[in-house]
């Protein structure tokens, strides 16, 4: 039986494209200037949030991502996406890092850890949009997308006194599309509370910052992702939290 006390803080954060990873950084930015720092705490990322959260764990500044060059898309070359994250990320490795990715043919959704995987082939792996991009081979199996199955995977993240959850699709983005990611991470949250005795403290675009991307196409866009920034650092200011 493990006894062990969960860790105080967790994260969790959703795909997003370029939107959803300046939106996810700013809200931890903003987060970490109340005290509330994910950095050395367990997170899962999908797509867009496995950059957060591999960011975080480095310590490595959304600018710092903002710099790298974008791929054009559609591009079929195998291992286009790695190479630009390890810019960035180099060969590091981190523990404190899971990510979600869906494996190939059978569109498994699967859990890879960064403890001994380098995390830019990781989020390389959870970001390989099918169509855009091509899967990511790791350790002779393919990935592509983890929100392939799941936005945000609530169900999967650690246990932990607070979960912190970074939703960039739901709330109230996309209109019909925002309310129907939000639903599916409600039911992944009672999932996860049917294991974990936490709480939890939620994150999704309010109506400003959606307007910032109002088409599919807005969330590959550099200066939208930065407003979507700032948008999020605000967000996490005005907060209110118990």
């Amino acid at each position: 039986m493990n006894t062990q006390s969960p860790p105080p803080l967790a994260g969790v954060f959703g795909g997003g494209g370029l939107f959803g990873i300046g939106y996810a950084l700013g809200v931890i930015e903003g987060l970490r200037e109340r005290g509330i720092d994910l950095h050395g705490c367990p997170m899962l990322g999908t797509s867009a949030g496995s950059w957060a959260a591999a960011a975080t764990a480095l310590k490595i500044s959304y600018k710092d991502l903002a710099g790298l060059e974008v791929p054009t898309f559609p591009n079929p070359r195998a291992g286009v996406l790695a190479a630009s994250a390890r810019e960035v990320f180099g060969n590091a490795t981190d523990s404190t890092v899971r990510v979600v990715v869906t494996e190939v043919p059978r569109l498994r959704r699967t859990v890879l850890s960064g403890a001994d995987t380098p995390l830019a082939d990781l989020v390389a792996a959870s970001s390989a949009v099918p169509g855009l991009l091509a899967p990511q081979r790791i350790n002779g199996r393919r990935y592509v997308d983890g929100g392939v199955r799941s936005g945000v995977s609530v169900d999967l993240a650690d246990g932990a006194e607070r979960l912190v959850i970074i939703a960039p699709l739901a709330g109230a983005m996309f209109g019909p599309f925002g309310r129907f990611v939000e639903r599916r991470t409600d039911a992944e949250q009672r999932i996860w509370s049917e294991t974990h005795s936490g709480t939890f403290i939620e994150f999704a675009p309010r109506a400003t910052t959606a307007g910032i991307a109002s088409r599919p196409q807005h969330l590959f866009d550099k200066a939208r992702a930065l407003e979507a920034y700032f948008c999020g650092l605000d967000e996490a200011r005005q907060r209110t939290i118990e």
